[in-house]
């Protein structure tokens, strides 16, 4: 389907630039099969390509490269505590490493995902980024990463939430959608959205006026961030990467206090808060 759309068969042909993200585990044609014949088209073959894939092994690595991938990038589950702890061991021991970690929570997914996998497959966001975070944390790392949470956290409750953890960032995919028209119709995979959100089809994608639809976009986002910082703010703090586990307490369902850094594990300096990055004359200025 994607080579028969970037060919225009059947299809409107999709513009240039563009930019393939390639997972290499797909149903009927895999990546690999689909990046040998992309580069053997010579209208396409000089596409950017990255490649997303939960595959760490080295001969699909260099296959990729051998294809001329601009980047391969490798998806780990949570659980596979190993990776972790073998990435952090390789980039103290190099002194290189990733610029940046996303971690995405069982909470989060697309309408496209099979109902057993979005309600039963991985860890919730809180457990999942408190395990890798202490990793990087234990190995004196957690200050030469920028961390991003994602997994339902567009709302401010959940995003003050993550920043506390150690979140440096929080990506919004789903409230954003809502926001110019989503229903959740879970069609996204098959090019038939009825809002016109999630389609190549030109008769449906006319159920989206960007006109509107942006500035309800821009308007969810300004309240989001509005709201964030109000509740900085409340914490005594003005900027939401001063935001700290020591500023969170967790009810129980008998009415307990418990400190977020206890339910967490979390050492008295997690999340690394100190330094001329986050120095509060700076955060003022940028809120």
């Amino acid at each position: 389907d994607a080579l028969r759309q970037l060919r225009g068969e059947g299809v409107e042909p999709v513009a240039r630039p563009y930019i393939i993200i390639l997972d290499l585990n797909m149903p009927r044609m895999d990546g690999r099969e689909f990046l040998a014949e992309l580069r053997e088209d010579p209208e396409h073959r000089d596409a950017i390509v990255f490649v997303l894939t939960t595959s760490e092994t080295p001969e699909d690595r260099a296959a990729s490269y051998d294809k001329n991938v601009a980047g391969y990038i490798v998806k780990s589950a949570v659980g596979e505590g190993s990776f972790w702890r073998e990435l952090t061991e390789r980039m103290a021991a190099t002194g290189g490493g990733p610029d940046s970690v996303t971690i995405d929570g069982g909470e989060g997914g697309t309408g496209a995902a099979p109902l057993s996998f979005s309600d039963h497959v991985s860890l919730p966001f809180k457990i999942g980024f408190a395990q890798v975070y202490a990793t990087f944390a234990r190995a004196g790392l957690a200050e030469d990463t920028v961390f991003i949470g994602s997994g339902r956290l567009g709302f401010p409750d959940s995003s003050l939430f993550a920043f506390a953890l150690g979140c440096d960032m929080v990506s919004v995919g789903r409230e954003a959608m809502m926001a110019i028209g989503c229903i959740q119709a879970q069609r996204c995979h098959t090019g038939r959205c009825p809002t016109g959100v999630a389609t190549q089809n030109k008769w449906l994608m006319r159920g989206l006026d960007p006109d509107i639809n942006s500035h309800r976009a821009a308007n969810y986002l300004l309240a989001l961030r509005s709201e964030i910082l109000a509740l900085s703010r409340s914490c005594g703090v003005p900027h939401p990467a001063l935001v700290t586990a020591d500023h969170i307490q967790i009810v129980s369902e008998r009415f307990g206090l418990t400190p977020l850094r206890e339910v967490f594990g979390y050492e008295p300096e997690w999340p690394f808060v100190p330094g001329e990055s986050r120095s509060e004359e700076w955060l003022a200025a940028a809120a």
